[in-house]
C-alpha cells in the first residue's frame, strides 16, 4: 500500500464533496419552507426586523450566491451560525458529537462482539436447526422497525419494570458511571441490533464461501483443529465481503442515529439533525451533512486499505 495511493483516494474526495453539497444546498432550498418561517409567523417581528435578519445569514440572496458564500466560508472553516440558536455551527456540531460518539461507540462494539461469533457459528452449522435459528433471528432483527423496537423497549423496561429510565443523557444532578451507563442501554441495544443481524449475514455468507476452499481441506487434512481452521485460516478471507458494509455503517452511525437518538431523547448529532430541520435551520443542516458525507467518504477509503491487509493479492499503486 502506498502512501501516493492514499494520497490520491484523499484527493479525488475533493470534488465528490464538492458535488454532493451542490446536490445538498440545491435539495434543502427547493424543500418546502423556510429558516424564517418561525419569524413570519411571529407578529411581533417587523419587516424591516424581518429584512435584517434575512440580510445577517445571506438569505436575501439569489441562491447561487449564497451557495458560494457558503463554499467559501466553509473552506476557510467557517460553517457559520445556526439559524435556530445563533450560535456557532461547528461548535455546536462538536458539543453534540460526544454524546453520539459514546452511543455509536458502544453499538459498534456489541456488534463486532456478537457479529463475528454468531457468523462463525451460523457457518460452521450450515443447515442445521441452530443456523435456520440464527438465520431466522437476522431476518427479524433486520426487518424490526428502529422506533417500534425503541417503543417497546421504553415500555418493558421502563414503564412496565421500571428497570431503566426511558430517556436522556443522564439523571437530574447525577452524571456517575452507573447513572450513564443506565441511560445508553436502550439506545445502544436499539442501535446494535440491526448492525448485529446485518453483519452476522454477511460474516456467515463469507465463511461459507471460504470453507469450500482448497486450502481449508488442506488445513484439515493437516490435522488441524476445526477451531483453528476457523480462526487462523477461515476468518481473515471470510472478513473481507463484510469490510465495506461495517465501514459504511460505521460512518453511518457515527453521523447520528436519527431515530433513535430521537426516541431517547439523546443530545447527540442525529437528535440536532432532527431538531434542525424542523427549524430549516439551513446552515447547521449543510453542516451535518457535510460531515456524514465526509465520513462516509473517509469509511470507503480504509475500507480499502483494509483489503489490502486482509488479503494479500490486493494491492493498490
Amino acid at each position: 500500500m502506498s502512501l501516493g495511493y492514499v494520497l490520491r483516494r484523499l484527493l479525488s474526495a475533493i470534488p465528490l464533496l464538492l458535488g454532493i453539497s451542490v446536490i445538498l444546498f440545491a435539495i434543502i432550498h427547493l424543500a418546502p419552507g423556510g429558516p424564517l418561517d418561525m419569524y413570519t409567523e411571529n407578529p411581533a417581528v417587523s419587516k424591516e426586523a424581518l429584512a435584517q435578519i434575512a440580510a445577517a445569514y445571506g438569505l436575501d440572496q439569489p441562491v447561487p450566491v449564497q451557495y458560494v458564500l457558503w463554499l467559501k466560508s466553509m473552506v476557510l472553516g467557517d460553517w457559520g451560525y445556526s439559524i435556530r440558536t445563533g450560535r456557532p455551527v461547528l461548535s455546536e456540531i462538536v458539543l453534540r458529537l460526544g454524546p453520539t460518539l459514546e452511543l455509536g461507540g458502544l453499538a459498534l462494539l456489541i456488534s463486532l462482539l456478537l457479529a463475528i461469533p454468531l457468523g462463525i457459528i451460523s457457518a460452521s452449522r450450515r443447515g442445521s436447526k441452530l443456523d435456520s435459528s440464527l438465520t431466522l433471528a437476522s431476518f427479524a432483527g433486520i426487518s424490526i422497525p428502529v422506533f417500534w423496537l425503541a417503543l417497546l423497549l421504553q415500555l418493558l423496561f421502563s414503564v412496565q419494570l421500571g428497570w431503566l429510565p426511558s430517556a436522556g443523557y443522564k439523571s437530574i444532578g447525577g452524571g456517575d458511571f452507573m447513572d450513564r451507563l443506565s441511560h445508553i442501554v436502550m439506545p445502544a441495544a436499539v442501535l446494535s441490533l440491526a448492525t448485529i443481524a446485518s453483519w452476522s449475514r454477511f460474516i456467515r455468507s463469507g465463511m461459507i464461501d471460504v470453507l469450500n476452499q482448497d486450502y481449508i481441506r488442506t488445513a484439515y487434512a493437516k490435522g488441524r483443529s476445526e477451531r483453528g481452521v476457523v480462526i487462523l485460516h477461515a476468518l481473515r478471507n471470510a472478513l473481507i465481503p463484510a469490510v465495506t458494509v461495517i465501514a459504511v455503517d460505521f460512518a453511518t452511525v457515527i453521523s447520528g442515529a436519527v431515530i433513535t437518538e430521537t426516541v431517547f431523547a439523546w443530545p447527540g448529532i442525529g437528535r440536532l439533525f432532527m431538531e434542525s430541520m424542523d427549524g430549516r435551520d439551513y446552515p447547521m443542516l449543510m453542516g451535518l451533512m457535510m460531515m456524514g458525507s465526509l465520513g462516509i467518504i473517509l469509511a470507503n477509503i480504509i475500507a480499502d486499505l483494509a483489503y489490502a491487509s486482509l488479503d494479500p493479492r490486493i494491492r493498490y499503486g
